[in-house]
């Protein structure tokens, strides 16, 4: 097959799957469409890569106003063997904060209290923290196991970390160094996923697609935040915030009674936390240096999907309630908003790229052949030698050897479309999938709301009002007598109350 009948392959499949309008034979409707859809996906890439390759951590300051002593770290966590957190608490420790608060269910703590014990023995030359207190919830859900550890906190800087995650001795000082601005209210840091090339060449594949979106995600947040300070999500793995914030009472109780549609949503709570600092006004920055990169573990198995597909569905239900419901972004994040939030809905490379490919050959239709030919193939190699790697050229020099994973990248990209579809028609699931115990109470990340209060309006508007308090139904008339008929029977009696609600 020549490269005349390649590209009029390609473009015939995905011209199919056009609606056929009543001029979709117009070149000129033809690139329209083209330039649509290109501007639309690629300038928000050409200037993220601008911003990306120019983007400035904040300095440490010399009279730094916070220091390792004004942190707390909180970390919730269901794991079934805790020995196992070991590596990843010692280098938390090592970074000396003031505290180490440990959130478990009630029947871990005791395995928990165990290890935490043995890290407070552990001897060391250098500094390091050894103050360790552990609480316990009844049930296994993230949000009400950090609300149960807030309170507790007594420093100016709270960070919540996830349990896996390992930190360089000099996170601290770097992951501080922001607070220095008042309006500053969380900051995060760059990440990396552990590299792994122990197993087959299957577990390989999985460990670099892990790696992969982390370093995507790197490369988006940091340019974000270089343009108008903006992020889809704070990554809960590791985030510093102003203590002030997450114990204040309206943070707690938006944090644990989140309203999807007609449920309480106790999963995604990073996304909960990004979108408070939002809407009051608590501005975000991230450094992005290797003296902050913490390292991260994810599945090197199928189980990814299952990761994949969990983080796609919170990114539905978090865009759609800033752009719909809160709707602080459009004005605070425009740029943000545009290329993180719309972004959400319009980005499936399965049917983007091959339509901008589809849409290219036909609006030069009546270009000489040699010209078809090289705008059809300078177009793929823009696409699929720039776009699909340009986010990952970080990855690369540090493993030039990885570039063999480039197919599997662009495949999985397509992929990935689908399973933003999935999860777009499964909002209502919040399981995990991808380990053991992190489904043990899913049936508590999505509630029904409680029933309101049984208050009644007397419709006739006579001057009295029903209430059902305590299983009586109360009369109260205009001079504050109330007659209370028991549902269970009781005699009628007549007592006299001070009116709490207003007339009418």
């Amino acid at each position: 097959m020549n490269d005349v009948a390649f590209a009029q392959l390609l473009a015939g499949v995905a011209g199919r799957a056009v609606v056929r309008l009543r001029h979709s034979t117009s070149p000129t409707v033809w690139a329209c469409v083209f330039w649509i859809i290109w501007v639309h996906r690629y300038l928000r890439l050409l200037v993220h890569c601008v911003s990306h390759w120019t983007y400035k951590s904040k300095p440490i300051p010399l009279n730094p106003s916070y220091t390792s002593k004004d942190v707390t770290v909180v970390i919730p966590t269901i794991h079934n063997d805790f020995e196992e957190l070991r590596p990843s608490l010692e280098s938390i420790l090592r970074c000396d904060p003031a505290e180490l608060i440990l959130v478990t269910t009630d029947p871990k703590r005791a395995d928990l209290d165990k290890l935490s014990e043995s890290l407070r023995k552990v001897e060391t030359t250098g500094k390091r923290c050894n103050t360790i207190r552990v609480f316990s919830t009844r049930i296994a859900n993230k949000r009400l196991q950090v609300r149960e550890a807030l309170p507790h906190v007594e420093t100016e800087i709270t960070i919540m970390a996830d349990d896996d995650v390992t930190w360089p001795p000099t996170m601290l000082p770097w992951i501080l160094a922001p607070f220095e601005d008042k309006d500053i209210g969380a900051v995060g840091t760059c990440q990396r996923a552990k590299r792994d090339r122990s197993g087959s060449w299957a577990f390989c594949m999985w460990n670099w697609l892990g790696q992969a979106y982390i370093e995507r995600r790197n490369f988006e947040i940091s340019a974000t935040h270089n343009i108008d300070g903006g992020t889809s999500c704070m990554s809960g793995r590791t985030g510093a915030y102003r203590s002030e914030i997450l114990k204040s009472h309206d943070f707690l109780d938006g944090f644990i009674n989140e309203k999807w549609r007609r449920w309480i949503l106790n999963a995604d709570d990073d996304n909960f936390v990004t979108r408070w600092l939002v809407t009051h006004k608590r501005k975000t920055w991230i450094q992005y240096e290797p003296e902050c990169e913490l390292e991260t573990t994810l599945e090197n198995n199928s189980k990814f999907l299952y990761q994949c597909t969990r983080w796609a569905r919170s990114n539905w239900r978090s865009n759609w309630t800033s752009l719909v419901q809160e709707r602080h972004v459009w004005r605070q994040q425009p740029w943000c908003t545009y290329a993180l939030h719309i972004a959400t809905f319009t980005s499936l490379a399965f049917v983007v790229d091959p339509l901008l490919l589809a849409s290219c050959w036909y609006a030069t239709s009546e270009w000489e052949m040699y010209q078809r030919r090289w705008a059809f193939w300078s177009l793929f190699v823009f696409i699929f030698g720039f776009t699909k790697t340009v986010k990952l050229i970080g990855l690369w020099r540090r493993h030039p050897v990885d570039i063999i994973f480039l197919p599997v990248s662009i495949l999985f990209g397509w992929f990935h479309g689908l399973i933003k579809l999935y999860a777009l028609f499964t909002l209502n699931m919040t399981s995990w999938g991808s380990r053991a115990d992190g489904d043990a109470d899913n049936d508590k990340r999505l509630q029904n709301r409680p029933p309101r209060a049984d208050v009644l309006l007397n419709p006739n508007r006579d001057d009295t009002r029903l209430i059902r308090f305590n299983d009586e139904c109360l009369v109260m008339d205009r001079e504050g007598v109330t007659k209370a008929q028991s549902q269970r029977s009781k005699p009628l009696v007549t007592t006299k109350v001070v009116e709490v609600f207003p007339e009418g």
